[in-house]
């Protein structure tokens, strides 16, 4: 698949594409005659240990450092099982890991034998520029960026659809293009002999690969090229970090990003987001030193701006006025990540209790009370918080900051406005009471990267779902009334799926990869549009006990656990399946279940749980590979199952009572349950 087909899956996510991309190459995707100043550019590997030679498998053994040059130290802790601290590409993925280049297949695996994808290098080089994903495609502002600064032609023999493995020639091809984009690219080239299968490269290629082997970017193993293999991650690490400098982090960082978690194909992004380093802009006020005030009023309307910034101080504000009225973000992204432009912003350790306040925004990316940062802590009750533009949560919480809220009036009136809202890096809310109303599309009354508990508190979306957990994150409701609406064709992801709760793995790298949890305990949860409860490409853990739980949609499944179509970029098609536990404790369930073949469902009815409704496995949409225990269905004593129509599940464990009303349960092994 060639590029144009590339820029074809970009223009139908809708991006805006300039048309200088579609101008034919001038040398038909050739690289480029390299600049007329060069310079060497990165740090090689260390020489293998005890005179070791690396294994052979990976083809890119470390070099020895020039002129006794040591290698850079990353003061990294890799938490992947699968790379040894003495294998020969280790601190080639120490350093990219640290900088936020390459992450992990999951939490704990680098799968360094793994291919890698031409979405996945054209990012990772993307990330090294200062690039940031996006939420919804994460690999087509690589593409577009890529597209756009020559790194990528219109060769129709380069390989590069973004699903679709890379071979080594044509990451040469790419990087190459990068150095030149840089002016980066080292003098010299080899002609390819001292390797056995030099003559083996392609025409297109062949000067990246004469250039990158001359400059020893490119090395083998010593013997071959192999210009026509996949790439490998191992590989990857230890060629980028020959290009790519080593950066100090932005401040608070403790030297590596604090999302590091992976998933299946390359998770993106690298860095933490936005700039790539904290950027908050600045304040029209600020309050540094510790103190009370009260009965104050603040205001702003400058671009990038706070009306308030509270800076590592301990501050009691009471009866404050805040109305930020005015001025945009210039960087969506670090408006969400680290507070610019919000209303009143927390950080750097602050610690602030705010009672009997009045916060408005109406700016664009304007959050109205935002805690950002690890040791940050925001204490918020018996207020009232309006945002009503775009990319504006009432409250907001990232980068591992604390809110603690009660008794709030919050409503939000943009679009992607959650009234309770956290974003990369996450953090810890807490919610007490009160009432909390987005009115915007894609605007949750919460959406989670972060752990959030709400308790005996109203949260309402009146055009959109009403829940969203990303990632490894969670929602804990506590006798909350929860409702939800979301739009059949405004939602943004309307045309994946809708829904009143999404549990999801977006790959956007807002959040960690690994266990959503979702439970409620007591009070009601009203869907009045689609599915009750999405999950994909995740693995979750749900429990519902004593919830009034009332699906007004009647098309609408209790529960969807099902892959999706990649088209958000929500892992890869086919293998993106869900993984949900679900419990019911004294809880009364109605409505019908399925889950794709690629997923899979472990459900159990306990403490007198009632079960109305149907249970079946579905083929995946997209044709993927079919899992084991699609469906496991397991009864307590004193919990009942009544069918509403024929059934089919991989395995059931009776306990309790199912009412078969003439209907059926087939299970995994041919058995047909009647009775």
């Amino acid at each position: 698949m060639n590029i144009k087909r590339i820029l074809a899956i970009i223009i139908s996510a809708g991006l805006a594409v300039s048309s200088s991309v579609y101008a034919a190459d001038a040398n038909n995707g050739a690289p480029p005659e390299p600049p007329a100043e060069n310079q060497n550019i990165g740090e090689q590997p260390p020489e293998m240990p005890d005179g070791q030679q690396p294994p052979q498998m990976q083809g890119e053994q470390p070099p020895e450092m020039p002129n006794g040059q040591q290698p850079p130290q990353m003061s990294v802790e890799l938490p992947f099982t699968d790379v040894a601290g003495d294998a020969w590409y280790h601190d080639a993925v120490a350093m990219m890991y640290g900088m936020g280049i390459i992450k992990g297949t999951s939490d704990t695996e680098f799968s360094p034998e793994s291919p890698l994808s031409a979405a996945e290098i054209l990012t990772m080089l993307y990330r090294a520029d200062g690039g940031s994903e996006s939420d919804k495609i994460w690999y087509a502002p690589a593409m577009e960026w890529a597209s756009s600064n020559g790194i990528i032609g219109e060769n129709p023999d380069f390989t590069s659809a973004p699903d679709e493995d890379i071979t080594r020639e044509d990451m040469m091809l790419v990087i190459y293009n990068y150095l030149v984009y840089k002016d980066e690219l080292p003098e010299g080239q080899s002609d390819l002999s001292e390797f056995t299968d030099g003559a083996e490269a392609s025409d297109y290629a062949l000067t990246a690969v004469k250039s990158l082997a001359g400059a020893g970017i490119i090395q083998g193993d010593g013997d071959t090229l192999r210009p026509k293999s996949t790439l490998m991650r191992a590989e990857t690490a230890t060629i980028l970090s020959r290009i790519i400098k080593p950066q100090s982090p932005p401040d608070g960082m403790g030297g590596m990003p604090d999302n590091m978690g992976g998933a299946p194909g390359e998770m993106p992004p690298g860095g933490f987001g936005g700039s790539g380093e904290v950027t908050q802009g600045t304040a029209a006020n600020t309050v540094s030193e510790d103190g009370s005030i009260k009965d104050t009023s603040y205001q702003s309307v400058g671009d990038d701006e706070n009306a308030l910034r509270i800076d590592g101080a301990a501050v009691t504000l009471d009866g404050i006025s805040v109305d930020k009225s005015g001025g945009g973000s210039s960087n969506t992204e670090n408006g969400d990540f680290y507070g610019q432009n919000a209303a009143l912003l927390a950080t750097n350790g602050a610690n602030v209790t705010i009672t009997n306040a009045d916060i408005k925004s109406d700016a664009k990316n304007g959050n109205g009370v935002f805690s950002y940062g690890e040791g940050t802590v925001v204490n918020v009750s018996d207020s009232t918080i309006t945002t009503k533009n775009d990319n504006s949560g009432g409250i907001q919480t990232t980068g591992g900051g604390t809110t603690n809220a009660s008794n709030l009036t919050v409503s939000t009136f943009g679009n992607s406005a959650a009234a309770i809202r956290s974003d990369r890096g996450g953090g810890t809310v807490t919610v007490n009471g009160g009432t909390y109303t987005s009115n915007g599309y894609n605007s949750p009354a919460v959406y989670s990267t972060a752990n959030i508990t709400v308790k005996n508190a109203e949260l309402t979306a009146n055009n959109s779902e009403a829940l969203v957990i990303e990632g490894k994150n969670s929602i804990a409701l506590e006798n909350c009334a929860v409702s939800g609406n979301m739009s059949d064709t405004n939602g943004s992801s309307s045309d994946e799926n809708v829904h009143n709760v999404m549990i999801y793995q977006s790959m956007s790298g807002d959040a960690d990869v690994g266990t959503s949890s979702f439970s409620m305990n007591g009070g009601s949860l009203t869907g009045n549009n689609g599915d009750m409860i999405y999950v994909t490409n995740t693995h979750a853990i749900i429990t519902m006990s004593d919830v009034a739980i009332d699906n007004k949609d009647a098309d609408g499944y209790l529960l969807r656990v099902s892959g999706n179509s990649a088209s958000r970029g929500w892992g890869k098609a086919g293998s993106n399946g869900a993984q949900a536990e679900f419990t019911a404790d004294n809880q009364t369930l109605n409505g019908d279940i399925v889950v794709d073949t690629i997923s899979s469902l472990d459900m159990r009815l306990t403490n007198k749980s009632e079960f109305v409704g149907t249970v079946n496995i579905i083929e995946n949409a997209q044709g993927g590979a079919a899992v084991g225990d699609n469906a496991v269905i397991t009864i307590d004593a004193g919990s009942v199952w009544t069918l509403t129509g024929d059934c089919t599940v991989t395995s059931l464990e009776n306990n309790g009572t199912i009412n078969y009303n003439g209907y059926t349960i087939t299970l995994a092994d041919g058995t047909v349950l009647d009775k």
